[in-house]
């Protein structure tokens, strides 16, 4: 299937590693071009050459308020178009209804919720129809997930923010989505079962209640996530996608 992807360009935020590298890396593969951003300039250009010519690398933080700005202004000079975005940004800390400060909620907030709305924002004024804007979320947008209290307190917001903006935009032909990872092999997974104390002992745990029986792999993520951000999937939007093995409880 041709996806319609060549040379078109996307924004992949949080993308020098995990579920953002894998998916910028299957946009290049199939012909787009990608900005890249990551914490630190480092980081950002190493991911960035390591994807070739169609990527280039910004050291950028998603609670800057000036960074939609920055990430579309490099779009524009480097490619000389934007069509799309995917924000992602790194998972907030672990903990229970009781732990979690202030200060870790404060941090969260600007960085997971406000700073993707700001992108967000940023870039509907920005796309033209046949653009989209994609939000990487989680499972805990239907179902609460035990030691990540702040995941579950912010995630939801921002799917009703992205149904929200998904009627908005969609008579400007403009689509908004959200694409929801389950246990996919990542580092923050492994971050994730190292807080048990028997990190096998939860992979093994945590698979057996995956109807496919494993995590997933990065790049089945990043298929799905740039089959999603492709015109291939012009009649999507305003929906939550699981990619998660059958984990999700519901229908």
């Amino acid at each position: 299937m041709d996806l319609g992807l060549t040379d078109r360009t996307y924004i992949v935020t949080g993308a020098t590693r995990g579920l953002g590298f894998a998916t910028a890396r299957e946009l290049v593969a199939d012909g787009a071009n990608v900005v890249i951003s990551g914490r630190t300039e480092e980081s950002a250009a190493k991911a960035a050459a390591s994807l070739g010519e169609r990527a280039l690398g910004v050291a950028a933080d998603n609670a800057d308020a000036q960074t939609p700005d920055r990430l579309v202004a490099a779009a524009r000079e480097r490619f000389g178009r934007l069509d799309g975005v995917l924000i992602s940004v790194g998972g907030p800390p672990p903990g229970s209804a009781l732990d979690n400060t202030d200060d870790q909620w404060r941090a969260a907030f600007e960085s997971v919720f406000l700073g993707a709305v700001r992108l967000a924002r940023t870039a509907a004024a920005e796309l033209a129809e046949g653009g989209v804007i994609a939000f990487v979320l989680s499972g805990s947008v239907h179902e609460p997930i035990s030691g990540l209290t702040i995941s579950n307190g912010l995630r939801p917001g921002l799917a009703g923010f992205a149904k929200s903006l998904a009627n908005e935009l969609g008579p400007r032909g403009i689509r908004v989505l959200g694409v929801l990872p389950g246990r996919i092999a990542t580092d923050r997974m492994t971050q994730l079962d190292a807080l048990s104390g028997d990190p096998e002992g939860s992979r093994a745990r945590n698979s057996a209640a995956v109807p496919l029986g494993r995590y997933g792999e990065p790049e089945e993520y990043g298929r799905v996530a740039a089959f999603l951000l492709s015109p291939a999937a012009s009649y999507v939007t305003g929906v939550m996608v699981p990619v998660d093995g059958g984990a999700r409880h519901g229908f």
